[in-house]
């Protein structure tokens, strides 16, 4: 091998290149650069403000080679550190960040442990250099990444939270904020996310620092859907993977290689693998806000913090909302926030329908009625008034829906009732808001509705039995399993009818027979009477004497008709009961598997469909899914005609005049070529030919009235 000696100590990237191949033949070459680099660290260190070119290039050689010279290069990194840590804010920009790059290749070399790096470089997030503080945020999130991808090393981990929790607390603006961002980007990553975290950044929360308040409560309102997409592009990123359409591309238009199908397989195995992992994962607007050890006290402090600190609007917008979150998600009791946000539920309001979100967030079933009734009534008198345009209207009573979702008892029949007009109301939008709330009700309290807007009883309806306040459905069996038992007795029946084929069944009806099931069919259609109806029926039933020989035939038959309804009335609450023994009875006898969850399902929702008369009906529109987050677009929902353009609406004028006689006058001669009379004629003339005789249908004036008045007095005196 030639070697050029006398060009290797200019020329660093050829002898670097030469050392990684052979580190023992150019071991000389490497101490003369490495006493080179200690002469001018020892002159930098006397002006650290100034750039010093020729150090810059021995420092990057020195961390490509270290792995060559462990023993040589044993202190290097502690150099590196000792001179960030005493100089850091003073250092020239440039060679800051090359001083960082070189322990960022120290470190990938496993020359340098990940703690004493980290905790380096949080220092260094201080400094008030923009473009390192980035530098070294991407560098922190993707080394913690790469040191959890195997396996989690909690010790490590429980390390670095304790340090990040102590740097929130900095005063350094800057260096907190940033901290604070990089636990948010490592929850979001799904590298960090447990319980330790989520109440490191819930201390952020409380921070003096405005920034970071709002960083940390927006952490808690954010939502995780979004960055899913986001954490699969990044880790693919990170991996180097190449992208699905080119690697497709490529082996369609060029040579198919073994290298190009390789990838394309690569690809098409990560793609499959992102989307079981986002099949997997848990997607929840509160994941974050379930994780919190203390809501109870941490709701507390933060709308104490609220009252107390004098924020921007959007800061106290950001605190409701979480306070309503973490209210609705773990049903805590903070009496004082309804009166708070009372006063904002104004139609001139800045972001009043995200006021009416907060409020529907933190109502819920736990929350006394007396507590809630006026912030109901607030929304009542403000919003649902004919002094309002009819959008504030309908805004107002999906706020009132959705409030009454959640917590049902806070409505009262009168005011319900008085709501429930407005389904008849000249505005669609209102209209349409009215029934949903009759809806709601309907499937939770449909005792507080009138009976005509009750709609017609289901199997559903008739079992629904409203809870008092505090009070709790616990069942001791499977809702509907009675289903499975009545199914084995139907198998149990066909197959004993299936043993007796040759055996003929007489079925016969007589007039009687026929006659009693009509006279059913009319007492089930007089079962939906309102509970006065029933009462005026009971009383009436008890001041009857059965054995009174003065009564009329009409007298007994409505004493009749009162028995047989009492008779119904007390058979449906014998079955219902008897369908909860034997749901008990199957609940406790047997293991139900997914099989029998299923059609116990089935058989729920056709519940739904069905009639009290047995007879079949188009179910009722399903209310959207109500989850713990109130959705705003729920609030703000308005039904109204679409509006459409110039061109739409001619397009459909024409097509509605597609098929159709012309429009104008018809000609109902029988013979088209016989002459036309003088007034059809005049209709086709000139204006200036009929100019004259138009002019005499003119309106006269006063003053030629008068004339023509004096004119006809004077003619009258002549003639006598």
């Amino acid at each position: 091998m030639v070697r050029h000696n006398n060009q290797l100590p200019n020329n660093l990237p050829q002898l670097q290149n030469l050392i990684k191949r052979d580190p023992a033949s150019y071991k000389d070459e490497f101490l003369q650069q490495q006493r080179h680099y200690k002469s001018l660290l020892a002159v930098f260190t006397l002006r650290p403000t100034d750039f010093n070119k020729s150090l810059d290039e021995l420092v990057m050689f020195m961390a490509q080679v270290a792995h060559c010279y462990p023993g040589e290069l044993a202190t290097f990194a502690q150099e590196l550190t000792n001179m960030l840590q005493t100089h850091g804010p003073v250092l020239d920009k440039d060679m800051r960040m090359t001083f960082c790059r070189a322990l960022i290749l120290l470190r990938n070399k496993r020359l340098l442990t990940p703690t004493d790096l980290l905790s380096l470089f949080f220092g260094l997030l201080r400094s008030q250099d923009k473009e390192l503080r980035k530098f070294l945020e991407s560098h922190i999130v993707s080394d913690i990444k790469n040191l959890n991808s195997k396996h989690k090393d909690a010790k490590l981990n429980r390390n670095l939270q304790n340090f990040m929790y102590t740097m929130l607390k900095d005063n350094n603006a800057k260096a907190a904020k940033m901290s604070l961002g990089i636990m948010v980007d490592l929850y979001k990553k799904n590298i960090w996310r447990d319980t330790k975290t989520v109440n490191v950044i819930s201390t952020g929360c409380f921070s003096k620092i405005t920034k970071v308040m709002v960083a940390a409560l927006k952490f808690f309102v954010t939502v995780d859907n979004n960055d899913s997409s986001d954490d699969s592009d990044s880790s693919s990123s990170d991996d180097d993977t190449p992208n699905t359409r080119e690697v497709i591309m490529a082996n369609k238009v060029s040579k198919t290689t073994r290298k190009r199908t390789k990838n394309l397989k690569k690809v098409k195995r990560l793609v499959e693998k992102n989307k079981k992992k986002k099949k997997q994962k848990q997607s929840s607007n509160f994941a974050a806000l379930t994780l919190i050890h203390d809501p109870q006290g941490f709701a507390e402090k933060l709308f104490h913090q609220l009252e107390k600190r004098h924020e921007r609007f959007e800061v106290k917008m950001l605190t409701l909302d979480v306070v309503s979150r973490l209210i609705g998600l773990h049903q805590l009791i903070i009496f004082n926030f309804y009166p708070y946000i009372q006063r904002f539920l104004q139609p001139h309001q800045k972001e009043v329908v995200r006021m009416m979100q907060f409020v529907a967030q933190a109502s819920h079933e736990i929350v006394p009625p007396d507590v809630l009734e006026p912030v109901l009534r607030a929304l009542v008198n403000n919003f649902v008034t004919e002094r309002n345009s009819s959008d504030v209207m309908a805004i107002g009573l999906n706020a009132i829906r959705e409030m009454c979702t959640r917590a049902p008892l806070v409505m009262t029949e009168d005011l319900l009732r008085d709501l429930a007009q407005y389904k008849n109301y000249r505005e669609r939008s209102v209209m349409m808001a009215a029934k949903s709330l009759i809806h709601v009700y309907r499937s939770s309290m449909p005792q507080l509705l009138h009976k005509k807007d009750r709609g017609r009883p289901t199997e559903a309806s008739l079992e629904i039995v409203a809870r008092k306040y505090g009070e709790v459905d616990a069942k001791e069996f499977v809702s509907g399993a009675e289903i499975l038992l009545d199914a084995e007795n139907n198998d149990s029946a066909d197959d004993s009818d299936e043993s007796c084929d040759d055996e003929w069944v007489n079925v016969s009806h007589s007039e009687n027979e026929i006659s009693d099931d009509e006279n059913i069919d009319d007492e089930d259609e007089d079962i939906n009477d309102s509970d006065d109806d029933n009462e005026d029926i009971e009383n009436t039933s008890d001041t009857e004497g059965i054995n009174d020989t003065d009564q009329s035939i009409s007298t007994q038959n409505s004493t009749t008709n009162v028995i047989t309804k009492k008779k119904k009335v007390i058979s449906k609450k014998e079955q219902l009961a008897e369908k909860n023994e034997k749901a008990a009875q199957v609940s406790s006898m047997r293991i139900l598997s997914d099989e029998d969850f299923k059609r116990i399902e089935i058989a729920q929702l056709s519940k739904q469909m069905t009639s009290a008369k047995n007879r079949k009906r188009p179910a009722e529109p399903e209310e959207s899914s109500r989850g713990e987050l109130v959705r705003l677009k729920d609030i703000e929902n308005i039904y109204k005609k679409r509006k459409h353009d110039k061109q739409t609406r001619i397009d459909s004028i024409k097509k509605g005049q597609e098929g159709r006689e012309k429009f104008g006058y018809k000609d109902g001669r029988l013979n088209p070529f016989s002459s036309k009379t003088n007034r059809e004629k005049k209709k086709t003339k000139n204006f200036m030919m009929i100019k004259h005789k138009a002019k005499g249908k003119a309106k006269k004036s006063f003053k030629d009235k008068q004339i023509a008045l004096r004119n006809h007095l004077t003619k009258l005196k002549k003639m006598k």
